[in-house]
């Protein structure tokens, strides 16, 4: 029995000599390559990520989550049929989800959609109107796309969400078939003709009688978004709400 606890001892000083060295290269790493705040350049402090607690305050938030009818949901109204829509934050040129949302595409931003996809989880968490989901899935890039870019960001924000909520994760029955132009100068019409077909279903027996949380980065005129809840919804008994960090 001694010899049981001393062994039991021994391993906690290990472990908390690891922990406290961990902390110390941690700390002298950070004088040579401190970091800084995605939107005020700023140094973190040790308990921040990505963005310091002033610049995450100040960034704009919507109240998506507090009103079933709101900026979001308006926007697929006689579109498609969802059960609930929101968007984290306002997305305004130059402002600060912009500052956040680049990166997180265009700079290998893991980390970054981990992060926010935490903050979305709180606010997904809090309001009344998202309970009773039973699966999460990301918008998928198309193959030849996500090799390109490294990664498909909104998987990775399904990941920070899901570190909080922790839902069924699938990321393989919503395929994106067809590698479309970017969205990003097209109007409202030319994206949705864009979208239509770009997506397909497999496995889908999986999605069956389930509620899908459907999570992308931003949303504009909501074109892809509405292609994949319309595909999800050929499924038998499914329902689709979806979430995005921003809204332009």
């Amino acid at each position: 029995m001694v010899g049981f606890l001393l062994t039991v001892f021994f391993v906690y000083c290990f472990m908390t000599l690891l922990e406290n060295t961990k902390e110390i290269v941690e700390d002298f790493v950070s004088l040579f390559y401190p970091q800084l705040c995605l939107i005020c350049n700023e140094n973190l402090l040790k308990e921040e990520e990505c963005i310091c607690l002033a610049c995450l305050h100040q960034t704009p938030k919507t109240d998506c989550f507090l009103q079933k009818e709101n900026m979001v949901s308006k926007r697929f109204w006689g579109r498609v049929k969802l059960e609930n829509a929101a968007a984290l934050f306002q997305f305004n040129k130059e402002g600060n989800a912009q500052k956040l949302i680049h990166p997180l595409k265009y700079e290998g931003g893991k980390k970054i959609g981990i992060f926010l996809g935490k903050q979305l989880a709180f606010s997904i968490r809090d309001s009344k109107f998202f309970e009773g989901i039973d699966l999460i899935m990301p918008v998928p890039l198309h193959p030849k796309k996500e090799k390109i870019r490294g990664y498909n960001q909104s998987k990775y924000i399904v990941k920070g969400v899901n570190e909080v909520l922790q839902l069924e994760e699938n990321f393989k029955s919503l395929i994106r078939i067809e590698n479309t132009d970017s969205q990003v100068r097209k109007k409202r019409f030319s994206r949705w003709e864009n979208m239509m077909n770009s997506f397909a279903l497999k496995e889908s027996q999986k999605l069956k009688n389930k509620h899908i949380l459907l999570v992308d980065d931003v949303i504009t005129t909501g074109s892809t978004l509405e292609a994949c809840a319309q595909k999800l919804l050929e499924v038998e008994d499914v329902k689709v709400s979806i979430v995005t960090i921003a809204v332009a």
